[in-house]
């Protein structure tokens, strides 16, 4: 036996050694269970009210979807020039209304005149919702219409920015009033975002996991050393995958849930992804199609 071959078996000894070490005395924290997340069965959310079906963020998109029987939606939401918070996805007002320029460059009042369901096309190529007053809506107006629903936040303005800077301080404020602190869940592809604002909100609203949290999680997964990981957020809202990386593994969904994270998998559409992923234990979907949603997942789920 050589010498490399040597070397090679006393460093996988002394790895499986460590390995063997840590999980007898590794005892990885588990997240406080929040009220916003008890749920005993997958959960479907309507992604921006089903954005597939009805023009996003908009009352029709939110009723329609509530009338369905969805446990709540997954907005975005973003701060206007006078600095009241709305839900809309796009930094700019051109994608979704007839109006064009910043979200952040218009006042509440100016962006109420704009036609919220502008260039919402149906399959058929036609535009159904153009001229029907649908109008941007605010954060305080979803939560007072559907005060029972679950609504997955997410802060889309960077925290360089002027408006992600004010974000988190503006929506727990207005959460506060509310008395909306079990309802929500706060999450952003930012961490910096999350954590800033849970200094506000002291743990007593549900976060979600950002980008460099699932990278940390998921490096956890694939190392030897998955055991020793501790979550710094109460949800996951994450693809199917990743780039070449799978996320919709039972194994990766198994290491969350053991630490009293659910797992919410976002733009699911397809038959064969739900069923998929509710064999691997996925808590709950962000859809874009509310409709077959609500039917897969309660057949399957009754099965």
């Amino acid at each position: 036996m050589g010498r490399k071959t040597n070397v090679a078996l006393t460093v996988g000894a002394a790895g499986v050694a460590a390995w063997a070490a840590s999980k007898a005395v590794a005892k990885p924290l588990s997240r406080e269970g929040k009220k916003a997340l008890a749920f005993d069965k997958p959960v479907v959310l309507a992604h921006r009210g089903g954005m597939a079906e009805a023009p996003e963020h908009t009352l029709a998109a939110f009723s329609k979807a509530a009338d369905l029987g969805v446990h709540g939606f997954a907005v975005d939401i973003r701060l206007t020039k006078d600095e009241e918070i709305i839900v809309f996805h796009d930094e700019f007002a051109d994608r979704t209304t007839d109006f064009s320029g910043r979200i952040a460059d218009y006042t509440l009042s100016e962006l109420k005149m704009a036609d919220a369901g502008y260039h919402f096309e149906d399959e058929t190529g036609q535009y159904p919702y153009r001229g029907k007053e649908e109008k941007v809506l605010t954060l305080r107006e979803l939560i007072q219409l559907f005060p029972h629903m679950l609504i997955v936040l997410n802060l889309k303005d960077s925290p360089d920015t002027y408006e992600g800077s004010l974000m988190p301080s503006k929506l727990w404020r207005l959460l506060e009033e509310l008395g909306a602190e079990d309802c929500v869940v706060v999450t952003s592809p930012y961490d910096e975002q999350t954590d800033r604002f849970n200094l506000y909100a002291q743990n007593r609203v549900a976060t979600g996991a950002g980008d460099n949290e699932v990278k940390r999680a998921y490096a956890a997964f694939t190392s030897m050393f998955g055991h020793l990981y501790s979550p710094r957020a109460d949800l996951f809202r994450i693809p199917e995958k990743i780039g070449l990386f799978p996320l919709g593994t039972e194994g990766f969904i198994t290491l969350l849930s053991e630490t009293n994270v659910p797992v919410y998998f976002e733009d699911v559409n397809e038959k064969t992804s739900f069923i998929k992923l509710l064999h691997a234990g996925a808590a709950g979907f962000i859809t874009d199609r509310p409709t077959p949603a609500m039917e897969i997942v309660s057949e399957n789920i009754d099965n």
